[in-house]
């Protein structure tokens, strides 16, 4: 770990579970973006439902994956106590960058400097997945098969699909440059 980087109560073992899509879990992103849009007002630029979660058909830990664009996530004064308020619990703080959580673990946000490389590169990486079905089932293969693991921490388990998620972005950069695409919240 960097000195840029805080993961806010230590390590944690937990198991790896990977189910069947839920048409479920848009509803609860929904449900989720109305109280960090209430905690956070104006502070919010967009709020991005991202992760597997996101990508209809696409089996996935049952963790909704929320990105909420800010113009400083640095800046705690304006996050924090806000996030708290509505029962979230900071994760990780890391420069450009923090993670809260819900105290039941179904539910992370990622709060992301707006138009920076973390916030296109999430977009990009679940909107190539809802339109390429090749890397989709890849993804969720390879996802499928790690699950069976007993990993350390969800962190090891992240990393171990590391390099086909390297593999997965850079079909989608080619497909950024070639169709235009741009992050659309």
């Amino acid at each position: 770990m960097n000195d840029d980087f805080e993961l806010i109560g230590g390590e944690e073992h937990r198991e790896i579970k990977v189910i069947p899509y839920s048409p479920d879990w848009p509803k609860r992103f929904e449900k989720e973006k109305q109280k960090i849009q209430a905690a956070l007002g104006r502070y919010v630029e967009y709020i991005d439902h991202i992760g597997s979660t996101a990508v209809p058909g696409l089996s996935a830990k049952p963790i909704i994956d929320i990105q909420v664009s800010v113009a400083d996530p640095d800046d705690e004064s304006k996050l924090l106590l806000q996030m708290q308020k509505q029962g979230y619990v900071l994760r990780v703080r890391e420069k450009g960058r923090r993670m809260f959580r819900t105290p039941e673990l179904d539910v992370h946000i990622h709060v992301c400097k707006v138009s920076s490389d973390w916030e296109r590169r999430h977009l990009l990486f679940r909107d190539w997945l809802r339109h390429d079905s090749a890397d989709r089932k890849a993804y969720q293969k390879l996802k499928e098969r790690l699950a069976k693991e007993d990993w350390r921490t969800m962190n090891h388990y992240a990393g171990a699909k590391s390099d086909l998620i390297r593999e997965i972005t850079s079909h989608a950069e080619e497909w950024a440059r070639s169709t235009g695409w741009q992050p659309r919240h």
